[in-house]
């Protein structure tokens, strides 16, 4: 059984606010539960509508009724469990590797796919502006399906960080040359923009290498692609140039 008291307190996870104060973020579904359980993320709790995840002890799981699921979860068709993990502390950014900087992603569900692709064409990490949404939001969560156990997410002074690094920066360009023709490294920071306004024109000023993805229609007229598409893309070309 589940309080109202409890019921508040976790849908007030939902929010940034609560989150940073708590330093606790909500998770839902087995295979994102399950990931993060085989991580280094510390569960708070998990509640759950079945008997499963035989492995966590029982102190720290609680049956309740799908009604009651319905009343905590952040999801439009609700999961069989609902976790609470307790935030990390920020992990050291290491200046080496394949690293993506995203300028002010607003979009969870963006992020979250994006740090998938990172999971899957092995980039470790991840810089974002402070304008880009916050990545325990239970929309991020979800969408990551389970890769935020595997890539670390860290908030900085975009500006500031591409100020300071020496690895090779590289930014997204209608203009810029065809990604298709240019020779890749196997280091350097590939640097997103935002939905509808692409790259900042501060951030813009620190990348010294310009890239585009080239388009191929008749009509020409696509103005550009979803960031997560691109992100695919791009991250695609520069692991198959170190094969």
């Amino acid at each position: 059984m589940v309080s109202k008291n409890q019921i508040k307190f976790i849908t007030s996870l939902q929010h940034k606010k609560f989150r940073i104060e708590h330093q606790l973020f909500i998770a839902e579904g087995v295979k994102v539960i399950q990931e993060l359980l085989q991580s280094n993320f510390v569960l708070e709790h998990l509640f759950v509508t079945e008997r499963i995840f035989e492995k966590v002890a029982t102190s720290k799981m609680t049956l309740i009724k799908e009604q009651e699921m319905q009343k905590i979860t952040a999801l439009h068709s609700p999961s069989s469990c609902l976790a609470i993990f307790n935030i990390p502390r920020e992990f050291k950014i290491e200046n080496k590797g394949l690293i993506v900087a995203l300028d002010a992603i607003r979009d969870p569900g963006n992020l979250g796919t994006i740090i998938r692709l990172c999971d899957w064409f092995g980039v470790k990490q991840i810089v974002c502006s402070e304008a880009t949404v916050d990545v325990y939001n239970p929309k991020v969560i979800q969408a990551t399906m389970g890769s935020i156990a595997r890539v670390n997410v860290n908030y900085v002074d975009l500006n500031e960080y591409l100020e300071m690094t020496s690895l090779p920066v590289y930014g997204t360009f209608m203009d810029g040359a065809t990604i298709y023709k240019e020779v890749l490294p196997e280091e350097g920071i590939l640097v997103f923009g935002n939905e509808a306004n692409g790259i900042s024109s501060e951030i813009e000023m620190k990348i010294k290498n310009s890239i585009a993805i080239p388009r191929f229609g008749d009509s020409q007229k696509t103005e550009s692609l979803n960031v997560a598409t691109a992100a695919a893309i791009i991250l695609s070309e520069f692991r198959r140039n170190t094969l």
